[in-house]
């Protein structure tokens, strides 16, 4: 069960998409589950997971993953990027694949949630709606203070004083202790590899972006009240507090939802493909 294809799907804005597909090719819209990632991370992170997940659909199930803008093989984020551009995105790729159901995990959590939330009662509103630690600002939850000095120094190229933005922010009781452990783990990955000036240079800016994006404005729970019924809050049990503390807000905020705290789960489990979560998964979407 490998990439059954692989192809480019242009975006509004004369830009691209990569989209990897697995399981079954020709999969009608309501067995086809769109998965969005999460910060820093390539759509051939979340392989493993997309042909276990497409396994554990089983017969005439596809999953579809795309790398969103500044990564992989997708093109970089436009000028004026914004939330507006990932939701624009997630409905570029539901057409593409006709697919009728989102999986979003961590900050692609937060874009999934975003993009139904102003999809609700129109065509593109999903048929069913699952998120695993969605990395959302409710209620000002994410203290965003520290990105600007952060943004600077990337922007200046400085590299080493962007990292000690990070590593003085990641002390207890600061700012950034508060931003949720994958963001952090995903940008000290970059920098602690040997070629840190190319990665940083590379993957920085688009980091900046996307947690920009997604919490600059902190939301309300209430807010996201028109969500579908049968939207899915998921959390780890080993996942960062913050991740069910949110999902709990959120699920309560939303009529008809339901909520399922993943005992074994750690923030990582969706693209490590843990198998009590995938399938937990496929029977909420087959359910």
């Amino acid at each position: 069960m490998g990439t059954v294809k692989e192809q480019e799907v242009p975006t509004h804005d004369g830009g691209t998409l990569a989209l990897y597909s697995y399981g079954t090719e020709d999969a009608p819209g309501e067995r086809r589950v769109v998965v969005i990632g999460g910060a820093f991370l390539t759509a051939l992170i979340y392989r493993p997971f997309s042909v276990a997940l497409a396994s554990g659909l089983g017969e005439a199930w596809a999953v579809d993953v795309y790398d969103r803008r500044g990564r992989g093989k997708s093109t970089e984020q436009p000028a004026g990027y914004s939330m507006a551009t990932e939701i624009a995105d997630v409905r570029t790729i539901m057409e593409a694949t006709g697919a009728r159901n989102l999986l979003g995990h961590s900050l692609g959590g937060a874009v999934a949630l975003n993009a139904v939330q102003e999809f609700a009662g129109t065509p593109h509103e999903p048929d069913k709606l699952a998120v695993y630690d969605a990395a959302v600002n409710i209620e000002g939850s994410i203290d965003t203070s520290w990105l600007d000095d952060f943004e600077a120094a990337v922007n200046a190229g400085k590299v080493g004083h962007a990292m000690a933005h990070l590593k003085k922010g990641m002390q207890p009781a600061t700012a950034l202790s508060k931003i949720p452990e994958p963001v952090l783990a995903g940008l000290m990955a970059l920098v602690s590899r040997t070629k840190v000036n190319k990665m940083a240079r590379e993957l920085m800016p688009t980091g900046v972006g996307e947690l920009r994006a997604a919490y600059d404005e902190a939301e309300h729970a209430r807010d996201f009240a028109v969500l579908p019924a049968n939207t899915h809050f998921m959390a780890g049990g080993k996942s960062p507090r913050y991740y069910k503390v949110t999902a709990r807000r959120l699920h309560a905020a939303v009529p008809g939802s339901t909520f399922e705290l993943s005992p074994k789960g750690y923030h990582g489990s969706i693209p490590a493909a843990v198998k009590e979560l995938v399938t937990d998964l496929a029977e909420y979407f087959k359910g």
